[in-house]
């Protein structure tokens, strides 16, 4: 305990020399920087803004309430970071979950570690720090990882080495920004996991990707499950070629509409074929008796 208040103590003696005028630290060669560059400050919270470089966008307000539950039981047990701006203001860098909660209770200060970086740096740390949390879903780290590369101009080896990941990893990440925002928003809320989404990338078609997102909600498909019906959707689709009598633009729009709807439906690219009479003729694959009992099964459970 005597530990504690002889460091809390410190941390309000150089929350002093920030609050100086003529100990206004700008960078690292400044007076008394030393002093306090790097150790932990207690910062008055209304002196700090939060960071618009920060990458997560949603915070759950039950999570915010448990962690302000914590706080004011133990206490902050790891600082926050922030940047200095000038005199009296701060930005973070990290911690803002932390911060968010110790407003929530009313916490006048907050310990902080201070550092000094130009916007870069911080949005880099921002970043960087966020990717490694446990909590972030898919899509916020894949956005994390897309904003090092445009803002920050990192190569996929570069990220690897700054985030501790395989350069393999980063790209699996990144190819979910490929799906339709209607997916990416189920997986951020949790409705289906990364490796649904894996799965239905291979498949271009966003029409196509919708309608086996629809089909996994509905039926509650598993990875594995979900996984086996893009296999056999991309099989059957690679596997159909289309003759000069089946051009796509012969084929009447209400029929081009459906064709997508039966394809999800039976797990393959079904074939269409249209006389000018308007009759027509469906053709289902199948690659082998499983398959075709599976497709058999369908045809009755519609019935």
């Amino acid at each position: 305990m005597a530990k504690a208040t002889k460091k809390q103590a410190l941390g309000r003696g150089l929350s002093a020399l920030l609050n100086d005028p003529s100990n206004d630290i700008q960078s690292i060669q400044d007076k008394n920087a030393d002093k306090v560059i790097g150790n932990i400050v207690e910062l008055d919270v209304d002196f700090i803004e939060v960071n618009p470089f920060q990458p997560r966008t949603n915070f759950s307000e039950e999570s915010l309430r448990e962690l302000a539950s914590s706080i004011k039981e133990l206490g902050i047990i790891q600082p926050i970071t922030v940047r200095k701006l000038g005199l009296n203001k701060f930005q973070l860098v990290s911690g803002e979950r932390r911060f968010r909660a110790s407003k929530l209770i009313g916490l006048e200060t907050i310990p902080a570690y201070v550092r000094i970086a130009n916007d870069q740096e911080s949005l880099e740390m921002a970043l960087v720090e966020n990717i490694q949390r446990q909590d972030l879903d898919p899509i916020e780290i894949a956005l994390s990882y897309q904003r090092l590369i445009d803002e920050i101009n990192l190569t996929q080896e570069q990220m690897s080495e700054r985030v501790g990941k395989k350069r393999s990893t980063i790209a699996n990440y990144l190819r979910l920004l490929k799906l339709d925002p209607i997916i990416q928003t189920g997986m951020r809320d949790g409705f289906i996991s990364m490796g649904h989404g894996r799965a239905l990338i291979t498949i271009e078609d966003q029409t196509i990707q919708l309608d086996i997102y629809e089909k996994i909600l509905s039926k509650k498909l598993s990875v594995r499950e979900t996984e086996s019906l893009v296999r056999n959707f991309n099989s059957a689709e690679n596997s159909t070629v289309p003759s000069k009598n089946e051009e796509n633009d012969e084929i009447p729009k209400h029929i081009k509409k459906g064709i997508s709807t039966f394809s999800e439906y039976f797990g393959h690219k079904i074939d269409v074929k249209v006389s000018k009479n308007g009759k027509g003729k469906i053709t289902i694959p199948f690659h082998s008796e499983e398959d075709f009992n599976r497709i058999k099964k369908l045809v009755e459970g519609a019935k």
